[in-house]
């Protein structure tokens, strides 16, 4: 776990330096000077070729496992919600819901 977090760390490091780089870059130039091309600071590198393929690839997986996360999340949202309301009322079940069977009366 430690040496996906270094590497994510160092990807983090290298993407924020390069968009100081740019921002830099942007700083520097004076107003009346005609746009620059490359002048969207987080627009994905162009690529030619088979590179453009992978780049796409892993963008698409990066996305997917993206969502696959945040659908986790709400799941895990949901059962700590449940959990917290089972804590505060013994009479509500794993759904969430209130039990009724230990309010009734013989």
């Amino acid at each position: 776990m430690a040496d996906a977090t270094t590497a994510a760390r160092a990807r983090i490091d290298r993407a924020l330096a390069a968009l100081e780089r740019k921002v830099n870059e942007l700083k520097a130039r004076p107003a009346t000077a005609r746009p620059l091309e490359d002048d969207d600071l987080f627009a994905v590198p162009a690529v030619d070729g088979a590179g453009d393929r992978g780049l796409q690839a892993r963008i698409h997986q990066l996305e997917t496992a993206g969502q696959d996360a945040s659908e986790a999340l709400g799941r895990a949202i949901g059962e700590l919600r449940a959990a917290m309301l089972r804590d505060e009322d013994p009479a509500i079940d794993d759904l969430g819901e209130h039990d009724d069977s230990e309010d009734e009366d013989d």
